[in-house]
């Protein structure tokens, strides 16, 4: 089957043709690679995945699952696998968490600017976002095109920034909102240093690599660190580089978080549920391991 996509962006984002990602063949896998090349977010409607389904289709996609998530650390997973993240403001007994419940809290950064997995080495590479059920209100996912963003930078700025590493701490972006970690948990999430311009191998343009988890840059001094991220991750997210996607139910949405960033945007999620489930791959040699 020939995929064709739709541009949703002037610059990154589409949205692909008809296929039923459950039961698509290597070809149409390599198309969707393809795509993610050029485009880094890709929509796919009507994917009526189950949980089994969407861990399938992840490893055979791109292969290494990461699982090593800072939820995972909070609590076990209530589908039973790590590699599954519950994205979602639902508790165990299927009712909305509570207010004050710690995973909800923690969730709350994910209204961050962020890239998932920056702060595990390897780092995550593609993350895939099912969604379940979705509220009557507005609660968008926003994304960001980092390689428009880079293009975009003064020649000075870009040589400035060229060789520069960031140390990414999901611990970081969490007590920044206030979260407080229980001894013993923090420890679990050490983070890990990664290059701030990214090149993709196979794509020859150059990404900022930025996230909510970018505690420091390694070798400068703290406040001026910070400072730059801060400016960088400001001139990243300007509008002209940022795609709100609406959720419908089974929406299928790729995203490569080499060369995007995202976050969620503002629901009350103590009144209206909303439940979504994500896989992410790790930036690896590509495998065919099952899930």
């Amino acid at each position: 089957m020939q995929l064709t996509f739709k541009p949703l962006h002037p610059s990154f984002v589409a949205e692909a043709s008809e296929v039923d990602l459950r039961h698509a063949d290597s070809e149409t896998l390599e198309q969707v690679r393809r795509g993610m090349d050029q485009y880094g977010v890709l929509v796919f409607r009507k994917q009526p995945f189950t949980d089994d389904q969407q861990l399938e289709f992840a490893t055979q996609f791109d292969g290494t699952l990461h699982a090593k998530t800072s939820s995972s650390v909070l609590e076990k997973n209530r589908f039973g696998n790590e590699a599954l993240s519950d994205v979602s403001n639902v508790g165990r007994d299927g009712q909305l968490l509570p207010p004050n419940d710690r995973r909800r809290m923690s969730a709350l950064a994910n209204r961050l600017w962020h890239t998932d997995a920056s702060f595990v080495d390897p780092a995550g590479r593609y993350s895939m976002l099912s969604a379940r059920v979705v509220p009557e209100v507005h609660a968008d996912t926003q994304f960001a095109d980092m390689r428009g963003a880079y293009d975009a930078l003064d020649a000075q700025t870009k040589t400035l920034i060229e060789d520069l590493r960031v140390h990414h701490s999901i611990a970081y972006s969490r007590e920044v909102l206030g979260f407080e970690f229980a001894p013993g948990e923090k420890e679990q999430l050490k983070g890990a240093v990664h290059p701030l311009v990214r090149r993709i191998p196979g794509v020859l343009r150059r990404s900022l690599y930025l996230a909510s988890h970018a505690q420091e840059i390694v070798g400068w001094p703290v406040p001026e660190g910070r400072l730059l991220l801060r400016d960088l991750t400001e001139h990243a997210t300007q509008a002209r580089f940022v795609y709100s996607h609406p959720w419908l139910v089974g929406d299928f949405v790729i995203w490569d978080n080499r060369t995007t960033m995202h976050r969620a945007t503002y629901f009350d999620d103590k009144k209206h549920r909303r439940e979504l489930r994500r896989t992410t791959t790790l930036d690896v040699a590509r495998t065919t391991a099952t899930a």
